[in-house]
């Protein structure tokens, strides 16, 4: 479960900013909306869901894409380039893409997660000197590097390396370290590289890589980011890709169905000469023998294919409790279709393994007291003279003085006066004046 996530100088995110899943305290109702979990006898109360406001170019993809970023990094190991250029998220493979465009000098770059996996609580960070926008040359550095566990710090990485109280994790230390921890710690100071991780290099190899292992996973498995939701591609892969193949994943189609896909089964197809499978429909003829046709190219709707597409990992986020993040979730998909999904989320029955749900998003509808408590929802606003982002929410504003914000407020009429900000007043009307002027004096 994610508690908090917190960037620097990403993009538009020019100071420091925390993607807060923490509930906020004196916040009440909704409690549908809390995760609670009890860690070495602390209560911790996590959000299970969270939506994104603001206008266009305002930073709300960015704090996605910074999670997205930070993700690709840890998985990787290094603050080099990556070859692999597949994802929507450029800056996720070009690092010399995240630091401020507007920034002259170089500005350290900074992530940092909070989250609970394993009974445990684990915050890991990292600050690096990536130089300046597009400056692909410059010499990385990794200028800090933590790692605590249960509020205890593991390792500090900076121009050294120090160690706290390793007893904290001592179920997952190596058996080296235990008999000859100065020894060992010695060799890992030697084992510092400038442009990679010690978490995923020095730690896992002489430390503990069970341990590492565990935070891996997390980042592989439960930290399930969507960037840019449009590019968004479910890819299955099968064990035998060379045999040609319809799969028909029986909840997937059901939930089509129910979708409104009544006339025709869907499901992934494996053809020879492409390992990958591709979404299809698929149909019988009055002879009862399957035809599948490319759903993207032919068949289904943009709204269908992405529905399909997500919907198996909405269930997978239920299913091991992960932290879903979607880019425009609701693009193309009807309102109560997602109202569904959400309520899911929000279902103490259903939702047994505390599985969160964040998506940014331009639909007022999600703007109800009675659908997202205070601290659910989060706004990002960029200030036109210095070109950076800010992220708040709506608890931010308390509940007393002329700007406090009560429960059970109509928040959707509240945002279209701009009493909450983050949002603009857009005419086109001069523009088109003009341009109809202009064709008068042609």
């Amino acid at each position: 479960m994610l508690l908090e996530f917190t960037t620097k100088n990403y993009k538009s995110f020019c100071e420091e900013t925390k993607f807060s899943m923490l509930a906020a305290p004196k916040q009440k109702g909704l409690d549908f909306s809390i995760c609670k979990v009890k860690i070495k006898g602390q209560t911790i109360k996590g959000l299970c869901s969270s939506v994104i406001y603001g206008p266009n170019a305002a930073g709300k993809t960015n704090i996605i894409g910074a999670m997205d970023v930070f993700r690709a990094i840890v998985l990787r190991g290094n603050i080099r380039n990556s070859e692999d250029k597949s994802s929507p998220n450029n800056a996720a493979s070009d690092l010399e893409l995240i630091p401020n465009n507007k920034s002259i000098d170089s500005q350290p770059v900074e992530f940092s997660a909070d989250f609970l996996e394993n009974g445990l609580r684990i915050r890991y960070s990292i600050s690096a000197d990536l130089g300046t926008f597009l400056d692909s040359a410059y010499p990385r550095r990794i200028l800090s590097e933590t790692l605590s566990v249960n509020d205890n710090m593991i390792f500090f990485r900076n121009e050294g390396l120090t160690f706290g109280n390793l007893s904290t994790i001592k179920p997952y230390l190596a058996s080296t370290i235990v008999q000859n921890p100065e020894n060992t710690k010695e060799i890992a100071q030697n084992s510092l590289n400038p442009e990679e991780l010690f978490l995923s290099n020095g730690f896992k190899l002489i430390l503990s890589q069970t341990l590492t292992k565990l935070i891996i996973d997390w980042f592989t498995n439960k930290f399930m980011v969507i960037y840019r939701a449009d590019s968004m591609q479910l890819v299955k892969r099968f064990s035998d890709p060379q045999k040609k193949a319809v799969y028909i994943e029986k909840t997937t189609d059901e939930a089509a169905r129910l979708f409104g896909i009544n006339s025709n089964a869907v499901g992934y197809v494996v053809k020879d000469e492409d390992a990958e499978a591709k979404l299809c429909s698929i149909f019988k003829n009055s002879k009862n023998k399957k035809t599948a046709i490319m759903a993207a190219e032919v068949f289904e709707s943009y709204g269908t294919i992405r529905f399909i597409n997500i919907f198996p990992l909405v269930i997978r986020a239920i299913q091991t409790g992960g932290t879903l993040i979607v880019d425009e979730f609701d693009a193309s998909i009807h309102p109560m279709a997602l109202m569904s999904i959400i309520n899911v989320f929000h279902n103490d029955d259903l939702n047994i393994h505390h599985a969160q749900l964040v998506f940014n998003t331009h639909n007022p509808i999600f703007l109800n007291s009675n659908l997202f408590r205070r601290d659910e929802i989060k706004f990002v606003e960029r200030d036109n003279e210095r070109h950076c982002s800010t992220l708040y929410a709506l608890s931010d504003f308390g509940t007393a003085g002329a700007k406090g914000v009560r429960k059970h407020e109509d928040y959707m009429k509240n945002y279209f006066v701009s009493q909450y900000g983050a949002i603009k007043d857009i005419d086109f009307t001069p523009l088109f004046e003009e341009i109809l002027a202009n064709e008068g004096e042609a």
